[in-house]
Order: C-alpha cells, then sequence, then structure tokens
C-alpha cells in the first residue's frame, strides 16, 4: 500500500471523525470541506482526474458554500437547540443503527467475490469527459446547476420570513 493512500485514509476518516465530534455545527461543516478535499485527493491518487475535479467543484465549491450558507441563515437560538431529556436514548439508537449499517456493509464487503483480472477500461482523457459533458449532456449539467440555485434561494427566502408576527400596540 503506498504512503500517500495513508495519509489520504487518515485526513478522510481524521476529518469525519472530528467533524462528527465537535458541537459547532460551522466547524463541522468546515470539516467536511476537508472531507472531501480529501476524497478529491483520493480520486487524484487513483488516476480518475476528472472525478477529482468534479468533486473539487461541485462538493468543495458548490454544494460546502450551500450548507454553510443555510446553516449561517437558518441559525436558531442555542436555547431552542439545547438538547432535551431524551438526549441519551437518541445518541444510544443512533450509535445502534450506525453499527447495523456498518456490519452490513462489511457483511456485504466480505461477501463480495472480485474477479482476478479486471478488464482495461476503454481510455478516456478530461478532454473526451468534458466535451462529452459540454455536448450531449450539456442540459444535464445546467438542470444541476439550476437545482443547486434554487436550493440556495429557498434557503435565503425560509431564513428571510418572521417566525412571529409583531405584536401590535394598540389597545
Amino acid at each position: 500500500m503506498s504512503f500517500l493512500l495513508v495519509i489520504i485514509a487518515l485526513v478522510i476518516l481524521a476529518s469525519a471523525a472530528v467533524a462528527m465530534s465537535l458541537r459547532n455545527l460551522i466547524h463541522s461543516a468546515l470539516l467536511l470541506v476537508a472531507n472531501w478535499l480529501g476524497v478529491a485527493a483520493f480520486y487524484l491518487w487513483a488516476g480518475a482526474e476528472f472525478v477529482a475535479f468534479a468533486q473539487v467543484l461541485i462538493y468543495v465549491g458548490a454544494v460546502s458554500m450551500i450548507v454553510l450558507f443555510a446553516m449561517l441563515l437558518t441559525r436558531r437560538a442555542r436555547a431552542d437547540a439545547a438538547g432535551g431529556a431524551d438526549s441519551g436514548g437518541r445518541t444510544v439508537a443512533a450509535l445502534l443503527a450506525s453499527g447495523a449499517v456498518a456490519g452490513t456493509l462489511a457483511f456485504a464487503a466480505l461477501q463480495t467475490h472480485l474477479p482476478a483480472a479486471a478488464s482495461p477500461a476503454p481510455p478516456a482523457t478530461v478532454r473526451d469527459l468534458g466535451a462529452s459533458l459540454m455536448g450531449p449532456h450539456a442540459a444535464a449539467l445546467v438542470i444541476v446547476g439550476m437545482i443547486l440555485t434554487v436550493a440556495l434561494l429557498g434557503a435565503v427566502i425560509l431564513a428571510a420570513t418572521e417566525r412571529n408576527p409583531p405584536e401590535d400596540d394598540a389597545p
């Protein structure tokens, strides 16, 4: 195993673990950006340059900004966000659910039989993929951009609306 792959894996796992352990949601979102950069680094290591660049542009650039804007615009007061009396029960249920998912994934990975030699992938360059995205798949790319824009505008509109109407001072 390559030393670089170990470093990339440690960055991905450490940023995810620290993001889950923090109480500050903004710091967790920024660590999520570090996690996505680690995944992009893995794609570069694996030789999938186009996927790595798409990861950086879409997740690190667009999705992380939407998440940060949504969190900043819809922030609640600390009193509203305080955990209730059933926080311990939720923690146990979350640990059980995550253990069940991890067990299912581990079982599936151990039961999967991979072929000894895979057929080589057809040669495709970043230029070919870019031409495909800007050619026959241009409409899908524009639709994805519109969906992300509408999501950001929806977050702004939800944050801008008043939750409690002001009371009248008239008797």
